[in-house]
């Protein structure tokens, strides 16, 4: 009896441990010394466990653009070598690639020879520059089959940005005793200067551009030049060359709409910005300019051309120590229009020509008189303020006799001579318009009203 007792106790006992170990407690702690079968209860328990959320799915990583390095196409860098293939083959692969950057890196000088930089390309493309680039160091190391009027040139491309931390430095010392302008020859006779100095950055036939951020300095000829572009936004340039440098405009536009054009320093030989024909829907905000030949219209009408141009605005800017503040020049002979341009907000500092209105454009001051001149109207100039060089008049408005200049405005102009008192009365010619508040030095010269006739053959609509 006593050991069926014993048996039955034995058989509960090995029921009861069998029973523990393979369902162990779902809820609170089990200690055990047992390392081994301390890892099985561990398990068992994780597999007890409800399932963990499913993870979110991960988005596909996109990486924004694909960098070609110069350097990596055979670029050297060192100043010396003739980079240009390289460029051009890291330019050519990019091209065909969207949302493409062509890397100029820093810490290297990159010499490239006169270059076009072919489009279409698919959409993003990127120059950016963080290095510096040159052409050869002037016409003698120029080489005679590249063109010498052009420097780098984008041509037919749709989307594309310029931007970086580096220099773009024209070389330009050699040139500019080359200037395309007359210039004074040894005899005192006016002579004429060869035609083919380079420009040194020109985008022609493309659109949708952006230029940010650049330094540029000492183009031979043109900084900047935009030919037949659209929609094209400019920021946060410096450009830089000696005030007396030849037709080193900063920036050229022509054929050219839908321009942005903001926070930018320049101080040059000529024009900081200057507006040709053809051109309409341009702003230029918040732009320091000079030493330099001021923000101008023109010349317009050369060789009894057709000239058109239309919302032009210029504000919020200063001009310091130039020949000219804001310009508008035209060539006795054309036709055409200048029309609805804003001068407003404009600081000047010791500027000859705070406000220069000028239908009897020459260089030589030879020119022969025509009858048949741009037609010039509706201008504001507004809040124009500050100090003018005594050695010309601070507002002069000279217009065509067939062709009067009509619907000008003046508002809260007040500029003062930069040295002395004598402050100089305005000149007027054949300009029609309205002085809205008194004006510093007084204007009585504008004419009241509307020509009694303008010519109705229609040449000077646009």
């Amino acid at each position: 009896m006593l050991n069926m007792i014993f048996a039955w106790v034995l058989v509960i006992q090995i029921f009861f441990f069998s029973f523990c170990f393979f369902f162990p407690p779902i809820h609170g702690s089990l200690q055990s010394t047992d390392t081994k079968h301390d890892k099985g209860l561990h398990l068992m328990s994780r597999i007890s466990l409800p399932p963990s959320p499913a993870p979110e799915a991960v988005s596909p990583s996109y990486n924004p653009t694909t960098i070609f390095n110069v350097r990596s196409y055979g670029a050297i860098g060192d100043g010396v070598t003739d980079d240009t293939q390289a460029f051009k083959l890291a330019w050519d692969t990019a091209c065909q690639t969207e949302d493409s950057e062509v890397l100029v890196p820093k810490g290297h000088t990159f010499m490239i020879q006169s270059t076009i930089f072919t489009g279409p390309c698919k959409p993003g493309v990127k120059m950016q520059i963080d290095g510096t680039l040159m052409p050869p160091d002037g016409p003698d190391s120029w080489p005679r089959n590249n063109s010498k009027r052009q420097w780098l040139v984008f041509y037919r491309i749709n989307e594309i940005s310029m931007q970086g931390t580096g220099v773009i430095d024209g070389r330009g010392e050699k040139w500019w005793n080359l200037p395309c302008k007359p210039r004074k020859g040894f005899t005192g006779t006016t002579q004429p200067g060869p035609c083919d100095s380079p420009v040194a950055i020109r985008f022609f036939m493309s659109s949708n551009l952006s230029v940010i951020g650049l330094k540029v300095k000492n183009s031979p000829q043109f900084h900047f030049r935009f030919d037949n572009c659209q929609n094209v936004y400019i920021e946060s340039l410096n450009i830089k060359a000696p005030a007396l440098s030849p037709n080193t405009d900063g920036i050229h536009i022509e054929n050219t709409n839908n321009v942005k054009l903001y926070n930018s320093v320049i101080s040059n030989g000529d024009d900081c910005v200057s507006i040709g024909a053809g051109c309409y829907n341009v702003e230029i905000r918040n732009i320091t300019c000079g030493p330099s030949h001021g923000i101008s219209i023109g010349s317009l009408g050369i060789r009894n051309s057709r000239a058109c141009v239309s919302n032009i605005t210029v504000k919020d800017s200063i001009i310091k120590h130039s020949d000219n503040g804001v310009r508008i020049k035209t060539w006795q002979g054309g036709s055409g229009s200048v029309s609805r341009v804003t001068f407003q907000n404009i600081h000047m500092d010791t500027v000859r020509n705070p406000i220069l209105l000028d239908q009897y454009y020459c260089l030589t001051k030879k020119c022969p008189n025509q009858t048949s001149a741009v037609h010039i109207s509706d201008i504001l100039y507004s809040k124009i303020k500050g100090t003018y060089d005594v050695r010309s008049p601070p507002m002069h408005f000279a217009c065509s006799d067939s062709m009067p200049c009509t619907n000008l405005t003046l508002s809260e102009v007040e500029l003062l001579p930069a040295q002395g008192k004598f402050v100089s009365n305005p000149i007027c010619w054949s300009a029609y318009g309205t002085v809205q508040t008194l004006t510093i030095p007084p204007v009585f010269c504008l004419l009241g009203g509307t020509p009694e006739m303008l010519p109705q053959n229609g040449n000077e609509r646009c």
